[in-house]
This record gives C-alpha cells, sequence and structure tokens, in this order.
C-alpha cells in the first residue's frame, strides 16, 4: 500500500511538472502567434528616399512615419494595430523583424492617400 501511494504521488507530481511545460512561439525574440492576431495589411507604397509608407488595409489605407528609418519593401505583409494614431510596433512577416513606426493617418481612401504621400514626400 504504501508503494502504490509513493508511486502515485510521483506520477502525479510529474504529471503537474510536464503539464507546466509548454512550448512557446517565440522565434527570434518575437511571438508571431500573437503579431498573427493583429490586423493584416499590404505595403503598396515605400520609398527608399522618404520616411513614409502605405498599408492597405480591410478598412483602407494607412499612412506610417517610420522610426527607424527603415522602410518596408512594396509586397511586405504586416500585422498591427493600423487603426489608431500614434507610436507602435509593427511586425513586418516578410522580413520577419519588428519595426516601430508612427500612424499619422488610417482609414483613407486610395485618392486620398495618394494625396498626402505627395505632399509629404516632397522634397
Amino acid at each position: 500500500m504504501k508503494r502504490i501511494f509513493t508511486i502515485s504521488a510521483l506520477l502525479i507530481a510529474t504529471t503537474i511538472f510536464l503539464a507546466a511545460c509548454s512550448k512557446r512561439g517565440y522565434d527570434y525574440g518575437y511571438d508571431e502567434d500573437y503579431w498573427l492576431r493583429q490586423e493584416r495589411g499590404v505595403v503598396v507604397y515605400s520609398d527608399s528616399y522618404c520616411p513614409f509608407y502605405v498599408v492597405e488595409t480591410y478598412n483602407g489605407y494607412t499612412i506610417i512615419r517610420s522610426s527607424s528609418g527603415f522602410t518596408p519593401l512594396e509586397g511586405s505583409v504586416m500585422y498591427g494595430d493600423f487603426s489608431r494614431r500614434g507610436y507602435r510596433d509593427f511586425y513586418n512577416r516578410y522580413d520577419r523583424v519588428v519595426m516601430r513606426g508612427e500612424v499619422t493617418d488610417y482609414w483613407l481612401t486610395y485618392g486620398e492617400a495618394q494625396y498626402l504621400i505627395d505632399n509629404l514626400c516632397y522634397y
């Protein structure tokens, strides 16, 4: 009886320990599963000489100013909160990098986005 109790206690402790260990989705220092649950957008305009780029989302076009000096390539799929103004992080799935930027305008039509980006990137 004493042996059965000891063995069952060890099995329960092992089960609890193994259940507490879980594989996390971290890769390169970020959790990709978290980012893939965010709003999705595709970069439709990017210029290496202009810190602003345009992302097409489900709700319209968003203009973002890059804080790091790095602008993503056109066609890059990005995830983040594109529907509020302010500084925030975005996940560029094409390059597998989290980048910081400032949303300046959002929910724009194609014409509005084109007009704003022409004025913002004019030298």
